[in-house]
């Protein structure tokens, strides 16, 4: 019943900062291991602020770590932090799970961010907001948005790599999202990063130079 209240203020508490308009903000989104990480830095390193909603998620898990335990069982909360890898397994395996999981978590999550963008909105220049499910969960009305492109079959490579998973696992995880070549389709702009790292910095820098002018 808590979490049912927690759920009715924070909707109440949305409805009111709607007006937050995210009038400079560009969307920072992609696949799973695309690069996306990578590219954020590079455009930190040019001066742009960026909001990690990545970042947001894991520390509000930690701060409701209580309504975790609440709602998905003790077990996947220790020391008063959540075991995330344990929690994503569930998830990714339970769709009914999982759409619990987002409807206490989203509007947290969306409420953080709108606070940030508020604060970044006074600058009155260009700033990223890093969300990975930018496209899939259309929360956000946030005109531009960067695609970090990379092929499927570099994200494979890439992920297997990374997290030393197998490719059935790899390719199930990359299933979970919407295809990169959708993604690709819906981009404002996109960011290539299917070659070096000296290629990708070119890339932001050209991106850059678009957003700033």
């Amino acid at each position: 019943m808590l979490v049912l209240y927690i759920q009715h203020i924070l909707q109440k508490r949305l409805l009111v900062l709607q007006n937050d308009n995210f009038k400079y903000a560009v969307a920072l989104t992609g696949g799973i291991a695309t690069g996306k990480s990578t590219v954020a830095s590079l455009f930190m390193m040019h001066g742009f602020l960026t909001i990690d909603a990545d970042k947001i998620t894991h520390k509000l898990l930690d701060e409701n770590h209580w309504a975790i335990a609440d709602m998905f069982g003790t077990r996947y909360v220790e020391n008063s932090k959540v075991i995330r890898k344990k929690l994503g397994n569930l998830i990714f395996n339970d769709s009914t799970e999982k759409q619990k999981l987002e409807e206490f978590l989203h509007p947290l999550i969306k409420e953080q961010i709108i606070k940030e963008a508020q604060i970044f909105e006074m600058q009155q220049k260009p700033y990223l907001i890093d969300i990975p499910l930018f496209f899939e969960n259309k929360n956000y009305n946030i005109e531009k948005s960067i695609v970090v492109y990379a092929s499927q079959e570099q994200q494979i490579k890439r992920l297997m790599l990374r997290d030393n998973c197998d490719e059935f696992d790899a390719l199930s995880r990359i299933n979970n999202q919407m295809n990169i070549e959708e993604k690709k389709v819906k981009a404002t702009y996109i960011l290539d990063n299917t070659q070096d790292l000296k290629y990708l910095q070119n890339e932001v820098e050209r991106i850059k130079k678009i957003l700033i002018d």
